[in-house]
């Protein structure tokens, strides 16, 4: 009989065996980079923020006319009107009047005459509608803007069992306002007390309420006393501050062992800085004037040829925006053209200078920052900008640099200072951003963007370029401007950089020399200078990143 030939029994097991060790050692190696990939390239979990503006609210009156009226509560309580105190308070309905005086011998040579202006008439009737609708519309954005809750008024009510305000109490220098929110919740006793003190501006009432016995009136303790809680708190509603000057004031608010304190911020209210968007049209370029609301900015050293292809570039889609040149060249060349204003400088002097002057000459509303050798194409949407920073609070957005590899950069840096000690503090810039915006799927919210973006020019002038940093700089801008600047990015907008490519002995004397201005030594004064900076003006000990 012919015996087949078996393979052994346990053949099966030793090649199972093999294949397991195969793939142990497969999963070792790629365990780390799998790891690696998930860490460094997958989609972070960024959560979207919504920065768009809010329906904006009529400003609050200064002095409502129901203040001095009493409410339910207290409308059996009786009180005297103080009509020269009533008088220092602030409402909405100032006039520009010239007041009566005396008319003395020599009075316009001694005291100047006195003057009043009617700005409105700086336009004509048919067109001042028009120009009042606008100023209101970038009225409100503006309040939108630079409104922070941090500015509300937040009245603490009564744990302690005082109630006081314990943030948005405001008052111009000089000036005189009602104190809000001030309230005694006390448990029945004989006699009520109360005490104000400060240490600049001074305490009166704005009416006399019948059984409240006031001491210190127009002095910076003031007492409040008398039998009933209801008439005592009647007058602490038309509690008045005189303030003197100052950044601030602490008021200390106290009864029967109970203290509480409070600020009284002492400023003059910021004066805003409205720019005309000019007509609307329609178009392509939707509802934005471009020309009326953006100024193309820009400095130029010694690359007259990529000025003008970036010039040419410009003209194809915006043949009406300004253009604005900044020239520090040895041997300045003119450019001339419709809506180009060139402005020259001082051979090298500088970078950051350049920018200075380019941008003090903005009177648009919007600034665009681009290098002298960007290349504007189709995917150049400055309106997609324009629309970004018209419908959120941001006051940068960024757009992409596509190189000629065809590698598209957003340059998206978190900017965060980490307390220190007496040496100072530390720097940290990282690569990424903090939040998606809302109703922008391509733009985000960061902290530092690529050299091409948009810009609130005076957002821009508020923070300014130093001047020392004369060929190296960017990422400095942005450190100067963290806390002043909120900055976002797009993606979506897209601007070409000219070849940087040139074959050495091919580079003509002129590229030679900005070569050398542009890409200094590790010893050149210029990183010198900067990290100079850092320390002494920044205080900066040290910086990490990637």
């Amino acid at each position: 009989m012919r015996r087949k030939c078996r393979l052994p029994m346990h053949f099966p097991t030793i090649r199972m065996h093999s294949v397991q060790k195969s793939l142990c050692a497969l999963l070792v190696l790629t365990a780390p980079l799998a790891f690696l990939y998930l860490h460094v390239w997958s989609p972070k979990p960024y959560s979207t923020v919504d920065l768009r503006h809010r329906p904006d609210q009529a400003p609050d009156q200064l002095l409502k006319d129901h203040v001095l009226l009493p409410d339910k509560k207290y409308a059996h309580i009786a009180f005297r009107v103080k009509e020269e105190i009533l008088e220092l308070l602030p409402k909405n309905s100032c006039k520009c009047m010239v007041e009566p005086s005396m008319h003395l011998p020599f009075q316009n040579q001694l005291f100047g005459k006195v003057s009043y202006l009617d700005f409105a008439t700086a336009y004509s009737p048919s067109e001042l509608p028009d120009i009042n609708n606008k100023r209101e519309q970038e009225y409100r954005s503006y309040r939108q803007r630079s409104h922070s809750p941090a500015d509300q008024l937040l009245i603490v009510r009564a744990n302690s069992p005082l109630e006081y305000p314990s943030q948005g109490v405001e008052v111009r220098p000089l000036q005189t306002i009602l104190i809000p929110g001030l309230s005694l919740q006390a448990v029945n006793r004989a006699l009520y007390q109360i005490d104000l003190s400060a240490t600049m501006g001074t305490f009166d009432v704005a009416a006399e309420v019948e059984g409240v016995k006031v001491e210190g009136e127009g002095e910076m303790h003031l007492t409040l006393s008398g039998p009933h809680v209801e008439n005592l708190n009647r007058q602490l509603q038309i509690i008045t501050r005189h303030e003197q000057s100052g950044t601030s004031d602490h008021v200390q608010f106290s009864t029967d062992g109970h203290q509480a304190t409070f600020i009284i911020r002492i400023r003059h209210t910021p004066t805003p800085r409205l720019y005309n968007p000019g007509s609307s049209r329609g178009g392509a370029s939707g509802e934005y004037n471009i020309s009326a609301l953006v100024t193309i900015a820009t400095k130029t050293f010694l690359r007259y040829d990529k000025l003008r292809t970036l010039i040419d570039s410009i003209r194809k889609f915006y043949p009406m925006v300004t253009i604005i040149i900044a020239d520090d060249s040895q041997t300045p060349e003119r450019v001339e053209g419709p809506h180009i204003e060139q402005y020259f400088m001082p051979f090298g002097k500088g970078w950051f200078a350049g920018r200075n002057l380019a941008i003090s000459q903005v009177t648009t509303k919007y600034v665009l920052w681009v290098d002298d050798d960007f290349v504007f194409t189709i995917r150049t949407k400055v309106e997609m900008l324009v629309d970004v920073l018209e419908k959120t609070t941001l006051d940068l957005v960024g757009g992409a640099v596509r190189e000629i590899t065809g590698y598209s950069t957003t340059y998206r840096q978190q900017i965060s200072v980490q307390p220190g000690n007496e040496d100072g503090d530390c720097l940290r810039i990282r690569q990424g951003y903090h939040h998606i915006i809302e109703g922008f799927p391509s733009c985000v919210v960061t902290d530092g963007v690529v050299n091409f973006f948009l810009a609130r020019t005076d957002k821009v002038l508020q923070v300014g370029f130093d001047p020392r940093l004369s060929r190296v700089g960017h990422l400095e801008f942005f450190i100067d401007g963290l806390g002043m600047l909120h900055v976002g990015s797009c993606s979506n907008v897209v601007v070409d950089h000219a070849s940087k490519i040139k074959i050495p002995w091919l580079k003509t004397d002129t590229e030679k020399q900005y070569a050398k201005f542009r890409y200094p030594n590790s010893s050149d004064n210029s990183i010198i200078t900067k990290h100079s900076l850092f320390y002494f003006k920044n205080r900066f000990k040290c910086m990490s990143g990637n």
